[in-house]
């Protein structure tokens, strides 16, 4: 099952399970995110990537430099590990590991979520690259990619069990988009998805795909 597949039914499960008051407003927060056009804002193929030095799950400081003097890097966004999109999409790019290094290429995942939260997220997914922590999404702000959650929708995920200031620190209630993107070595943005539905994730098989097309 491809990782959209995946995707889709984890949607259908949890539309069946979620009380319509909270779909409602969870609705209408997406539809607010899509008519702010941020997708806009974010990194184009062509565009250099802005640098970045950030702690990964281990507490190693990393940056995309050091990533891409190795090879071309595939960097993909996620909300934290609470989310089960987030989640699934982990455990696809964990299988999808081995193609994407035998295209000589590198692996990372950026996450709001605080080190010790990323390291329990690792763990978890047993996942054997950086995931690396973007405390206050200060890098992700810087490319454009973060939004606001409402007081609303707060609340929503606060009946869910979720404590974004739990999982993020600082007081703050910033996410990312879904993004991910492949840098070609020169730090340039060679391919990119980024979409405002957090449901809908690029799969590893295109992210292989658009790899090949730099040999």
């Amino acid at each position: 099952m491809t990782l959209t597949q995946q995707l889709a039914e984890q949607k259908a499960q949890s539309t069946a399970r979620i009380p319509e008051t909270a779909r409602k407003i969870m609705s209408a927060e997406l539809s607010l995110l899509i008519e702010s056009h941020m997708v806009e804002n974010a990194p184009k193929v062509g565009d250099t990537l802005k640098e970045f030095t950030l702690p990964n799950q281990n507490g190693k400081t990393k940056s995309l430099s050091s990533f891409l003097a190795n090879g071309p890097v595939v960097i993909t966004f996620y909300r934290g590990g609470w989310c089960p999109y987030c989640n699934i999409e982990l455990r696809a790019y964990q299988a999808a590991l081995p193609e994407i290094t035998a295209q000589g290429a590198t692996l990372i995942a950026i996450t709001p979520e605080q080190p010790d939260n990323s390291l329990s997220t690792a763990e978890k997914n047993a996942l054997a690259f950086d995931v690396l922590s973007d405390i206050n999404s200060e890098y992700a702000r810087e490319i454009g990619i973060v939004f606001s959650v409402s007081d609303e929708l707060r609340t929503v995920y606060s009946g869910f069990g979720i404590d974004l200031d739990k999982h993020n620190g600082q007081g703050r209630y910033d996410l990312p988009l879904a993004a991910t993107f492949v840098i070609d070595t020169n730090g340039t943005v060679a391919w990119a998805f980024v979409h405002e539905d957090y449901t809908l994730r690029a799969d590893p098989v295109d992210v292989v795909n658009a790899l090949k097309a730099l040999r």
